[in-house]
């Protein structure tokens, strides 16, 4: 890769037919961030792409690569950051990758300040500064940590601030902006006990956040696939399911390998009725985590399981391979301690109709007891369970009197 750049730069760089030698400092010289050399985003596309496709051991070669290029600058760090935090992605209550993120993102932050101190553009640092904060906010957010989160969204916003207002970045600043005006209203509004921490910042505006996200993930190079990451989430949280169906169906054609957006792939297609896709991209997570792949787990076999038993159950009224997979998918949320996951109730009470109609009362009522005893009151599975085993009581009923 290295070699084709280095020729594609050279060609850049020659004069008329002469022959000359590619010295990467005289060329780095031309730019005054590295956020807008043209060398470095070659450099680091494939890398990214490569982070984001889960091949995080191709992705480092090219990180350290950078590293060593320019030692000084906290680009690299932040990459290598970046990496860690995806390979929580899929799994946000696994703490493995804790330290190592917030080492990256702390490096990034030494680097940026010291960029800061010396540089009289102070853009290119805060933006390092910025989402390094960020990130680590982020993460301490996950393990509602929420000073800390408190405190690190407060130094991103802070330095945010201070590169508002440079065209150059401007598709990449989007990106911070879109986040703010959506989650500053989006949180007090499901997390009301959090509004207390909220009074430290401005009011945000999700619409205008959507809409910043958007932009951002049609127009920015180093913040494009976060953006499309959040707006995944979010086209599902406000109900535009087609929004959501067509970016995770994108996103995973871009990275067939990444947990997370073949899995909201499988989802989208499963709630849009696309049956063949959400069938299929659900044996494809299934196959993934037999064969150990980066980053696919038992949050993602949970819905895989789910999907596939639900197709089976309501489809193909295939009742032995439906109860395989709603296990399955029981099995997993097991793994994973999720027992206050729908896809959990929803596997157990299916389990419950299926022994219902093999007329197994007993197994059927221990079923619907289990939902009654771990899933929402308010919950549909809570509702459906009870009425369920009213029901089967009377059928239990109903088959002593045909045998008396």
């Amino acid at each position: 890769m290295k070699a084709l750049v280095g020729v594609l730069l050279g060609t850049l760089l020659a004069v008329s037919a002469s022959a000359q030698i590619y010295d990467p400092r005289e060329f780095d010289k031309k730019y005054d961030m590295l956020l807008k050399h043209p060398g470095v985003q070659i450099e680091s596309a494939e890398a990214i792409n490569n982070l984001y496709n889960y091949k995080f051991y191709e992705a480092d070669k090219e990180f350290r690569w950078l590293r060593l290029r320019y030692p000084n600058h906290p680009m690299p760090y932040f990459l290598m950051g970046l990496a860690e935090w995806w390979k929580i992605v899929p799994n946000t209550d696994v703490t493995d990758y804790d330290d190592k993120c917030l080492a990256y993102m702390d490096s990034t932050i030494t680097k940026a300040e010291k960029l800061y101190d010396e540089k009289d553009d102070k853009v290119e640092a805060s933006f390092f500064l910025s989402a390094a904060y960020a990130f680590k906010g982020r993460l301490y957010s996950e393990r509602k940590k929420w000073a800390k989160a408190t405190l690190a969204g407060k130094n991103a916003l802070k330095y945010f601030d201070k590169c508002k207002g440079n065209g150059d970045l401007s598709p990449e600043l989007l990106f911070g902006d879109g986040l703010f005006n959506y989650y500053a209203q989006w949180i007090p509004q499901n997390y009301p006990l959090l509004k207390p921490i909220l009074v430290f910042f401005p009011k945000g505006n999700k619409q205008q956040g959507i809409q910043q996200l958007e932009k951002t993930s049609n127009n920015a190079f180093y913040t494009r696939t976060e953006a499309r990451y959040f707006l995944l989430q979010i086209y599902s949280m406000e109900n535009q399911y087609d929004k959501a169906y067509d970016l995770a169906k994108y996103m995973w054609q871009q990275y067939p390998d990444n947990p997370f957006f073949e899995r909201y792939y499988a989802r989208t297609a499963f709630v849009r009725g696309q049956i063949a896709e959400a069938e299929s991209s659900s044996r494809s997570i299934l196959n993934k985590i037999s064969e150990s792949r980066a980053g696919y787990e038992a949050v993602s076999g949970r819905t895989a399981a789910y999907i596939l038993a639900y197709i089976n159950y309501n489809y193909y009224r295939n009742l032995p391979v439906a109860k395989q997979f709603y296990q399955q998918s029981i099995d997993f949320a097991k793994q994973t301690n999720s027992f206050d996951a729908g896809y959990y109730w929803a596997s157990v009470l299916a389990l419950g109709k299926i022994a219902t109609a093999e007329k197994n009362y007993e197994q059927a009522n221990a079923y619907f007891k289990e939902v009654l005893d771990k899933a929402d009151k308010k919950s549909s599975q809570y509702k459906e369970a009870k009425e369920a085993m009213k029901n089967t009581k009377k059928s239990r009923r109903e088959e002593r009197r045909k045998r008396n």
